[in-house]
């Protein structure tokens, strides 16, 4: 395959007038402007459009009337497909605060998904959002099935299905020595719905806790006795951040504030999506609890917290664009790049030679044009292919 008349646009590039020559499931290689170009049978042209890496989804639970926990066949073959219509070309479906049985059952249908070679975005493991959090901060969580922190389910989900990031609140007890546990066995340990303050979060990131899920929200804020959550996620510069950006969850103002005092190579876009992403406003659910969807923002009806979001990644880094204005070769890396980094993902992330052929080409209104995952056409605005 080859892509023709590319803006390329990836981590500390932008070039104009190029082309993306893939062989298998990886570029082969980049021709700037100019170059003699190979005789390829199968040519998309890009129109001059953007050409980005494919996007990585680290925390999303569902999307067009599916939860990742609803635990069906149907669900997440749904899911994972329709994620390619806004670029996403790795995801992590995400679980939420429900009994061990339920998510090993939506742990089986991820394993189903890549046995079935699904043509939808790949899966690069599971995000286990819950249970392990603090009942105070539940926000959407289901406060019925908060538990301890318990390595042994860890395991027996991940024997399912690799389980690659577990979200917890490093306080409750046992906490601290999880989050070394997680460590250990190669998952990427994340504080959520947590009361942490500085100090506990301090003794966790000794234990090496480094990722703050959806920043911001459901964590001890920012003040000046104690600099919680919020604090030490702008104090540790080493420390991942997901930002959900659909200025719901964060005001224009808190991303501007984010994006200046943290480094760019630290900050990850994610959605938080739940199932009603991608439909109309209406009556919807999230892990058994009732959800209102209006004007495109979800929230628990007994008591209006924020239910996730109805957030699609290519709108996320529409926003971010025109909050921050910041050149697109530096924010494409909180799409795609520093998701991979934090997971330890080989060759994603950016289009070089060597790197698999996940690439996006998206218009300048940031709407989606083709999506490719490992140098195959899955989805354009044709439809599915």
């Amino acid at each position: 395959m080859l892509i023709i008349n590319c803006h390329l646009i990836s981590p500390d590039i932008d070039m104009h007038s190029c082309a993306i020559c893939i062989e298998g499931s990886k570029i082969k290689s980049i021709y700037s402007a100019g170059s003699t170009l190979p005789n390829d049978e199968h040519i998309i042209d890009a129109k001059g459009q953007m050409v980005m890496p494919g996007f990585i989804d680290v925390h999303c639970h569902g999307k067009v009337g599916f939860d990742f926990t609803d635990g069906t066949q149907e669900a997440m073959d749904t899911f994972g497909k329709s994620k390619l219509t806004e670029g996403v070309t790795t995801l992590l479906p995400t679980t939420l605060t429900l009994p061990e049985e339920t998510l090993a059952k939506a742990m089986h249908t991820a394993a189903m998904y890549v046995k079935n070679n699904t043509k939808g975005s790949k899966l690069a493991g599971v995000h286990l959002e819950g249970p392990f959090i603090n009942c105070k901060l539940c926000g959407a969580q289901n406060p019925d099935f908060v538990r301890a922190p318990n390595i042994d389910e860890v395991k027996r989900l991940h024997s399912i299905f690799p389980v690659s990031k577990v979200s917890f609140a490093p306080e409750v007890d046992g906490g601290i020595e999880f989050s070394r546990q997680l460590r250990e066995l190669g998952i990427t340990p994340s504080c959520v719905h947590s009361a942490a303050t500085f100090a506990e979060f301090s003794e966790a990131y000794t234990n090496g806790l480094r990722d703050l899920s959806h920043f911001c929200n459901q964590m001890t804020a920012l003040h000046h006795r104690d600099i919680g959550l919020v604090g030490a996620g702008f104090m540790h510069k080493d420390v991942y951040l997901e930002a959900i950006c659909d200025c719901l969850h964060l005001s224009p103002d808190m991303v501007k504030l984010i994006f200046k005092l943290k480094s760019i190579d630290r900050i990850q876009l994610i959605t938080d999506a739940m199932c009603a992403a991608g439909l109309k406003d209406g009556d919807y659910q999230i892990g058994g609890l009732p959800v209102i969807v209006k004007g495109g923002a979800a929230r628990l009806k007994s008591n209006d917290a924020l239910a996730g979001s109805t957030l699609e990644l290519n709108q996320a880094l529409k926003n971010v664009q025109e909050i921050t204005n910041l050149p697109l070769k530096e924010l494409v890396k909180t799409t795609s790049w520093n998701q991979a980094c934090s997971l330890g993902l080989d060759k994603l992330g950016k289009l070089e030679a060597g790197f698999y052929a996940d690439i996006v080409i998206l218009d300048y209104n940031f709407e989606i044009v083709s999506t490719i995952v490992d140098g195959e056409l899955r989805y354009s605005q044709n439809g599915f292919t």
